[in-house]
């Protein structure tokens, strides 16, 4: 089989997935209100994420590393935003 098609799919589907995400940062960063997450996920998140990267950066280069690395940014992003911003929460 020829490597341009499932290449061109692994771009292509690394596109979608960074560009769904980008809303939630684009807003958690704009609005600070992270109160609608779980840090529990966020850290399970950061932690698949960390264990996965074994996995990911033996792969030979390609898309999965900008999907992966994306991912890593994103969540600790958001890991270091939950924490930096859930002081500012008011209390219930």
């Amino acid at each position: 089989m020829d490597r341009t098609i499932p290449l061109l799919a692994g771009v292509v589907s690394t596109v979608i997935f960074a560009c769904s995400t980008l809303p939630m940062l684009v807003k958690a960063a704009r609005t600070k209100d992270l109160s609608s997450y779980s840090l529990g996920n966020i850290l399970l998140s950061n932690l698949g994420n960390v264990v996965h990267s074994v996995y990911v950066f033996h792969l030979p280069a390609g898309p999965i590393w900008a999907l992966h690395t994306f991912y890593l940014l994103s969540t600790a992003m958001m890991l270091v935003w939950y924490l930096r911003y859930a002081k500012r929460r008011r209390p219930v």
